[in-house]
């Protein structure tokens, strides 16, 4: 089962990128921007419009559709119609919380996993999803799952999703931008290729692209990890400090099994750890630091 599940994400992830690329290299044609390389030099206009495309593009058509490819890549349910006490519970909440945080109701879903998680999603606040996992309502009392309800409310009462891809999409744009341009500089000035682009244009452009990507890639987690402590305070707002901190001690006590990568951003915990490098890299701050905050913000407000 956890085989099938696996490939499906690999062929969404596939699928999903090659229908990206063939939509923006349609927009790139009929913009009149694919011509960016000339014998003589590099067209920067062009260059920055295609970077533009790809880089704002990709970002926002994933935002578009993950909705679909959250309930697609989890199995997540929404609930349609409450068929226990604990879905009509469930769903009550959201509907409490999304009107005190002044957003329109989300959907509600359940998915399975056994390991306690949560996410919120959608391109539009008034029409997002916000699902949970069984492994969390089992795990968690209804105090604690309120917080985490509370918390996936405020990632999308923040204007998270939004937020987050357009940071990725600046990101990238630069990284595609600088990366040609210094292709391009190895190419004319160290290599001294004077007519054309050489080999060198094009591994030296490979090779920025990774460099640049991965410092971009730091500074997006960055981004990521001040929303997450921005939406424990919502959580703790809407629910209740000691809810929030209980929810999150709750976690740090669990079997952590991680959501799919596209998800990953969105949900109550990413991966877990403390290597100094590693935490460049993810999403969420560790839960003791979170918990840590979330002490020292009401001791202030107290």
């Amino acid at each position: 089962m956890e085989e099938g599940i696996d490939m499906k994400r690999v062929l969404l992830f596939i699928g999903t990128n090659i229908a990206v690329l063939v939509v923006l290299s349609i927009v790139i044609k009929l913009l009149g921007v694919d011509q960016i390389l000339y014998a003589n030099g590099i067209n920067y206009w062009n260059l920055l419009i295609f970077a533009a495309v790809f880089g704002f593009g990709g970002s926002f058509i994933s935002l578009a559709m993950s909705k679909w490819m959250a309930k697609w890549s989890t199995g997540a349910q929404v609930i349609m119609q409450p068929r226990s006490d604990a879905e009509i519970w469930l769903v009550n909440t959201v509907q409490k919380q999304a009107a005190q945080a002044g957003i329109g109701m989300p959907d509600v879903a359940v998915f399975e996993s056994p390991s306690p998680n949560a996410f919120a999603t959608g391109m539009n606040k008034n029409n997002a999803l916000v699902a949970v996992s069984t492994g969390l309502l089992r795990a968690m009392n209804r105090n604690e799952v309120e917080a985490v309800l509370g918390h996936e409310i405020s990632h999308v009462a923040n204007g998270d999703m939004v937020t987050l891809s357009l940071i990725q999409g600046v990101v990238n744009t630069f990284v595609i931008f600088i990366s040609r341009v210094v292709g391009y500089f190895v190419d004319r000035v160290v290599l001294k290729n004077e007519e054309g682009h050489g080999i060198g244009f094009f591994i030296t452009t490979i090779v920025a692209q990774i460099v640049f990507g991965i410092l971009a890639s730091v500074i997006v987690m960055w981004f990521s990890r001040q929303r997450e402590y921005r939406a424990d305070a919502g959580g703790a707002r809407l629910a209740g400090v000691g809810s929030m901190i209980a929810a999150l001690e709750s976690l740090q006590r669990s079997t952590f099994e991680p959501l799919p990568d596209q998800m990953q951003a969105f949900g109550i915990s990413g991966k877990p750890g403390k290597n100094s490098l590693k935490l460049l890299f993810m999403t969420h701050p560790p839960l003791e630091d979170r918990i840590e905050a979330l002490k020292r913000s009401a001791g202030q407000a107290a």
